[in-house]
């Protein structure tokens, strides 16, 4: 069975385990999701990942979830752009969430990146999801 969206699934996945307390969460690899996951532990919602292989020979990243007093970091964690509805934002509208609280993270011709080095950039884009 083909995944329609495959970063929504591992935003899913992480919403979950933070809702059960997980420490650590599993998704199948990729780049995009690589990308999505340096974006989110430079901005401090997760402590980090690392590529690790199944023993059927599957890649996947193992995601360390971060806590704060017991509760966890993100939130919440929405996706934005979806498969059937695409959402392109320019340089200087790029969505700030929870007034420059959460971040926003995009995909730009100079790679995913949070909203705040977009505008320093000055380069717009797909806006994949948004975290607080």
């Amino acid at each position: 069975m083909s995944m329609n969206d495959p970063l929504g699934d591992m935003l899913t996945r992480i919403r979950n385990a933070q809702m059960r307390g997980k420490s650590t969460v599993r998704t199948p690899a990729s780049k995009l999701r690589a990308w999505v996951l340096d974006v989110l532990k430079a901005e401090g919602y997760i402590r980090g990942y690392e590529q690790v292989t199944t023993d059927a020979g599957h890649t996947e990243l193992e995601i360390s979830l971060k806590y704060f007093e017991g509760a966890p970091v993100i939130r919440e964690l929405a996706r934005v752009s979806k498969p059937g509805r695409r959402v392109y934002a320019g340089a200087k509208e790029l969505p700030s969430v929870r007034n420059g609280l959460g971040v926003s993270i995009v995909s730009t011709p100079k790679g995913v990146m949070s909203d705040a080095a977009a505008r320093n950039a000055n380069v717009g884009g797909e806006v994949l999801c948004t975290v607080f």
